[in-house]
């Protein structure tokens, strides 16, 4: 910005626009921290051994929707803009005004929005594949974030957040790696227990067709072994892999009509 430009007064009107966008702005930050952290708790299983599942999935898609919500109004108020009002073109293409920080927060959004309907669109493409894209939300998470701290410094407000923004960053960024870290190298730091020298004999599951009325709770625990289909019919492993065994078990408690019948069980 040229000294000229600074000294361009700003009027009211746009000053009350600028502490709107900032406001939903902080708002959908904060969201979007709860939003990761509540994921990755969830991804990990601690939630659904704690609250149960609907407090797994309910949580997750609440937080969800108000930092899909707060991050939409924060970008539809420059709209509103007199003095410099933005085009359509610049909230929706990325690099059209050539700043880094409008660019890092338009592909975040939008990244954002595009796992939210996939989302809401899972039961119509394999559990894998969605749960492999859901995972993008991480990347979202870090354009969201840049766009965040290159705005507060573009302000001049990072002294005011600095510290709010760390202390928020700091708890979906941990688990974030701790999610992806090997579970051996979680042993070494002592975080989790080592793993059982004991071999565990191989899980084998059958479900009782008779018995079992496609409610989904099993693919809800455990989706990479049980996938529910259109037409109402359950497709499952029969030899789930070992790491699968936790939720294969979750999934045989949840079951409403305990059609689940597991061989090799010992815990």
């Amino acid at each position: 910005m040229s000294p000229s430009a600074a000294l361009i007064p700003v009027s009211p009107h746009d000053t009350g626009i600028a502490e709107a966008a900032a406001l939903s702005g902080r708002l959908a930050y904060l969201c979007l921290c709860l939003t990761l952290c509540w994921g990755v708790l969830a991804a990990t299983g601690w939630i659904r051994r704690s609250a149960g599942q609907d407090a797994l999935r309910g949580g997750h898609v609440l937080l969800a929707a108000f930092a899909l919500a707060t991050g939409t109004v924060h970008g539809l108020t420059f709209l509103f803009l007199e003095d410099d009002p933005f085009g359509v073109a610049d909230l929706l293409v990325p690099f059209y005004d050539g700043t880094p920080r409008h660019a890092l927060g338009i592909a975040g959004l939008e990244l954002v929005v595009a796992v939210s309907v996939t989302a809401a669109l899972r039961r119509g493409a394999r559990e894998g594949r969605w749960l492999r894209f859901h995972q993008a939300g991480y990347l979202a998470v870090g354009l969201l974030a840049g766009h965040a701290w290159l705005g507060a410094v573009s302000s001049g407000h990072l002294a005011v957040v600095w510290l709010a923004g760390i202390t928020l960053l700091v708890p979906p960024a941990l688990l974030s790696a701790l999610r992806v870290l090997p579970a051996s190298v979680l042993a070494r730091a002592g975080l989790v227990g080592p793993a059982s020298e004991e071999a565990e004999p191989a899980l084998r599951v059958d479900v009782d067709s008779q018995r079992c009325h496609a409610y989904g709770v099993c693919q809800s625990e455990a989706p990479q072994v049980f996938q529910l289909g259109h037409d109402g019919h359950l497709a499952y492993e029969k030899r789930p892999e070992a790491g699968e065994a936790p939720n294969v078990r979750a999934a045989a408690r949840a079951c409403p009509m305990r059609a689940i019948h597991l061989v090799g069980a010992t815990r």
